[in-house]
């Protein structure tokens, strides 16, 4: 195991109070000083990965709750609620919220718990519309905030579907055959696929009065063949997933079946695209999406998720995130995996960001480099896609999907050929007009929370709202 450094003061600060030790009777068990064990608690000394082992020899508890979400989402999100305009008044900065998440991680917890309940969402999680509340509901920010705690990779389910993809390989080359096959010989359920009309309002069903899983004729054979997977999944990985959704502790049953229906299309992916070979296609074809698709022959919402997922120790892939919004911005999908991006976790976008142009080139990948205000740059490939819904007259959905990555290392990529991501000319950006404070920017349609707008009759800038810049 690398000396990989880790900083997560406030979870070894939990484990010591929760074995009520003190700091001397812990530091003399993980043979190091009890300074040092004050210094890591208070992050301001990382926590080695020798060390973590040594965490967890001695104590019973689980090595990945380390890495998992800090108290509030972390320091950006604690500062999203405090952006709140009942806070405009205080002027609480990031080395405060440093300080408070180190000294008080429950306190800062409490605090975003409270907070997110009496604006009616999950502020930390998805951030809320300023006034009101968060368009993302609780459920869904509760499966989330899970999924995200797992960095959207659950290595046991990798592991089982990697299995279970060879050996379906050893019986057929067609692994929709092959599935099918496996269903009807160790489950007895056949698949049978029906008209329109006989089924107009589902794309899946099981039947297991006449033992069948009857898919939509709507259905394309990458839909068809991820359809069959989720179901064998959900037979032959159930013993996993339900260990998952019982660790997670929901305190609401939505937030619970929507993570347990997460992992199933987790499972039917990594069936279809088997940890280790989709990771050296990534590699070989420098993450094609389009050469992905054929290779796996699977749809491209499915290669983009995918994506997101590459986190197994030692087999690490890129960190991407994902992001799937509709015409008005709303997002119905979004995992930030290892990116940390912060350009998943708003409801809100910045109209200048391409992911929104792509609804006018329908089909059309879209590259784009984005500069947000804390000079972070991002390299993002959006496109459109129609799921399988429609018929003639039918509404015809339409969302757009947004693959990125940090562009320090998006340098691999077949797409960014020809990008000059160090220095190149980056679309400023904000994260929705109520978070950004760039005063230049003739797209602005309200002013930043907390700022005090400013008047001169005499005088006409750039953008419709001029502000004080000062918080």
């Amino acid at each position: 195991m690398s000396e990989q450094k880790l900083f997560a003061g406030h979870a070894v600060r939990r484990i010591r109070r929760a074995n009520g030790l003190t700091q001397g009777a812990m530091a003399d068990a993980l043979a190091i000083s009890a300074s040092y064990l004050n210094l890591i608690e208070r992050n301001q000394r990382p926590l080695t990965a020798t060390l973590l082992l040594k965490l967890a020899q001695s104590y019973d508890f689980d090595p990945r709750t380390l890495t998992g979400t800090t108290p509030g989402g972390g320091v950006e999100a604690i500062r999203r609620r405090l952006s709140d305009p009942m806070f405009a008044d205080l002027s609480v900065d990031r080395t405060q919220v440093e300080e408070w998440i180190a000294a008080s991680p429950d306190a800062a917890e409490a605090f975003a718990r409270a907070f997110d309940r009496l604006s009616g969402g999950s502020h930390g999680a998805a951030g809320t519309l300023q006034g009101g509340a968060s368009i993302e509901p609780e459920s869904i920010a509760s499966a989330r905030r899970e999924i995200e705690r797992w960095r959207n990779h659950f290595a046991d389910l990798d592991s089982q579907a990697e299995n279970l993809a060879d050996e379906l390989r050893l019986n057929n080359a067609d692994l929709y055959g092959a599935i099918t096959e496996r269903l009807r010989v160790k489950h007895q359920l056949s698949i049978r696929i029906l008209p329109f009309d006989v089924m107009p309002d589902r794309l899946r069903r099981l039947d297991l009065h006449a033992r069948q899983l009857q898919l939509s004729e709507l259905l394309d054979p990458a839909s068809r063949t991820f359809a069959a997977a989720l179901q064998l999944g959900m037979l032959e990985a159930k013993a996993e997933v339900e260990a998952l959704v019982s660790g997670a502790s929901f305190t609401e049953r939505a937030g619970e079946r929507l993570y347990r229906r997460h992992l199933h299309s987790y499972f039917a992916a990594a069936v279809m695209m088997p940890y280790a070979r989709f990771l050296r296609a990534c590699e070989a074809t420098g993450y094609d999406l389009i050469l992905l698709q054929r290779r796996f022959g699977a749809g491209f919402e499915h290669v983009v998720h995918r994506l997101t997922t590459l986190q197994r120790v030692g087999q690490r892939g890129l960190p991407f995130f994902m992001l799937r919004i509709d015409r008005a911005g709303q997002s119905s999908k979004r995992y930030a995996g290892a990116s940390a991006s912060p350009l998943v976790e708003t409801d809100r976008r910045c109209p200048l960001w391409h992911v929104h142009n792509v609804f006018a080139r329908p089909g059309t990948l879209l590259p784009h480099l984005v500069e947000l205000e804390d000079k972070s740059r991002w390299f993002t490939l959006s496109r459109t896609v129609h799921p399988q819904t429609a018929v003639s007259g039918g509404v015809e959905a339409e969302f757009a999907i947004c693959l990125g990555i940090d562009a320090k290392l998006a340098a691999p990529l077949a797409a960014a050929r020809g990008w000059d991501l160090g220095d190149a000319a980056a679309t400023p950006i904000g994260l929705g007009c109520p978070a950004c404070t760039r005063s230049d920017c003739p797209q602005r349609s309200a002013p930043p929370a907390g700022r005090v707008l400013v008047f001169n009759e005499r005088e006409r800038g750039l953008s419709p709202f001029a502000f004080d810049q000062q918080a």
